[in-house]
C-alpha cells in the first residue's frame, strides 16, 4: 500500500510503499467523529499485449484535490500523486487477473488523523492507497437493473457536497437503499426538489437516450451546475466520446420524472443507463415512480438482450481504450 503523512506545520512527508497493514488511529481522530475523509476509485487494466494501463488517473487526482480542499484536508501535486500510484501498480500489477473485464481496483483515500475532539480543521492527515483484484461487474454479460425513484429521501442538495467524493455522501443512502431492495429494486434513482428532478442513479451518473420534448434525438445527463452531481470520470468520458461521434444531440441539462413518465407513455425513450467506474455502464429496464413501473426499452431488435445498442457501443468503446485495444491519451501505460 502507498502512504504519505501530512501535518499543517511540516507539510507532506515523503511517500512510501509499504506492506499492507492495519491502520492505528487514536480514538479521538477527527475522521472517526466528523467524517473528515475523502476517497477516489479507479482501476488498472492488463491488455492482450501484457501492458498495464491506468485510466485517466490524473483526473481522479484532480477530483480528489477538490474533495480534500472542501473538508480542509491538504491538497497535493496531481502529477506526483499519479506517479506514486503508478509505482504502486508497478508492484501490485502482478495481481491483475488475465482477461477482458478483469482489473485491479485502486482506492486512494485521505483521512483526518488529528487526535482532538472538536469541529475544526485537522492539523494532521494520512493519504493512503490500497488495491485489490476485481472481476467483471456483470460476469455473464449485461444484466439490466430496476431503479426506484425515491421521492422521500435526498442524496444531495444545491450548495452541499454532492459534487465531492466524500464518505459522508454515502451513509445517508444506506437505509433508503435497503427499503428499495425490499421492494424489488436494485438501486435508487435519486431525485431533488418539488419537480422530482433526476440527479443520480444509485452510485452512478444517470443518462437517458430519448427523443426530447422538442422532437430531437438526444443523450442527456444531469448538469453539474448546482453541485448536486458527482463529476464522474466515466460520465465525462461518455460525453466526450458521443460528442465526437456527432450522431445525436448530447446535453448536460435537467430532466424531471414527469418528463420521463410522459416520454415513456409517448414511446420516446430509447434507453436509460447509469455510468461509473465499477460497471462502466449499467442498463436500466424499469423505474418505479409513485406506484407506476415505467418500462425502459433495451434492444428492440433483440428481446433477449439486457442492454440497449447505445449502451453496448459506449461500453465497448471505453473498454477498448482501457485495455489498450485502442491507444488513447486517457491511458497511462505502467512501464
Amino acid at each position: 500500500m502507498l502512504e504519505a503523512k501530512w501535518t499543517r506545520e511540516g507539510g507532506w512527508e515523503a511517500p512510501k510503499i509499504v506492506p499492507f497493514h492495519d491502520l492505528t488511529l487514536h480514538p479521538a481522530s477527527s475522521v472517526l467523529h466528523y467524517a473528515l475523509e475523502c476517497f477516489e476509485g479507479t482501476k488498472a487494466y492488463k491488455g492482450e499485449d501484457g501492458k498495464i494501463r491506468l485510466f485517466r488517473i490524473k483526473d481522479n487526482m484532480k477530483r480528489m484535490n477538490s474533495s480534500s480542499k472542501h473538508i480542509a484536508l491538504p491538497e497535493f501535486d496531481i502529477d506526483e500523486a499519479a506517479k506514486c500510484i503508478e509505482e504502486l501498480i508497478r508492484i501490485d500489477g502482478r495481481f491483475i487477473p488475465e482477461g477482458l473485464g478483469y482489473s485491479i481496483y485502486i482506492r486512494p483515500t485521505m483521512i483526518a488523523t488529528e487526535p482532538a475532539l472538536g469541529v475544526n480543521e485537522s492539523n494532521s492527515a494520512l493519504f493512503y492507497t490500497i488495491a485489490s483484484p476485481a472481476g467483471p461487474y456483470f460476469p455473464s454479460g449485461f444484466t439490466a437493473i430496476k431503479l426506484l425513484a425515491d421521492t422521500k429521501h435526498v442524496r444531495a442538495w444545491p450548495g452541499g457536497t454532492g459534487n465531492k467524493k466524500l464518505g459522508s455522501n454515502y451513509d445517508g443512502g444506506m437505509y433508503p437503499n435497503i427499503l428499495a431492495k425490499e421492494k424489488g429494486y436494485q438501486q435508487i434513482l435519486w431525485l431533488f426538489g418539488e419537480n422530482h428532478t433526476v440527479t443520480e442513479a444509485g452510485l452512478m451518473n444517470a443518462f437517458i437516450f430519448w427523443v426530447n420534448d422538442n422532437g430531437v434525438l438526444e443523450l442527456l445527463t444531469p448538469s453539474l451546475d448546482d453541485g448536486t452531481i458527482l463529476p464522474g470520470i466515466t460520465r465525462d468520458s461518455i460525453l466526450q466520446i458521443t460528442r465526437k461521434w456527432g450522431e445525436f444531440q448530447v446535453t448536460e441539462g435537467s430532466i424531471t420524472m414527469k418528463q420521463i413518465l410522459k416520454a415513456s407513455r409517448e414511446g420516446r425513450i430509447r434507453e436509460f443507463f447509469g455510468a461509473g467506474t465499477a460497471a462502466v455502464i449499467a442498463p436500466v429496464k424499469e423505474i418505479g415512480y409513485e406506484g407506476i413501473d415505467i418500462k425502459i426499452p433495451l434492444d428492440i431488435n433483440d428481446p433477449t438482450s439486457e442492454s440497449g445498442p447505445l449502451a453496448k457501443r459506449i461500453y465497448n468503446e471505453i473498454m477498448n481504450i482501457q485495455y489498450g485495444i485502442v491507444e488513447h491519451e486517457w491511458s497511462t501505460v505502467v512501464e
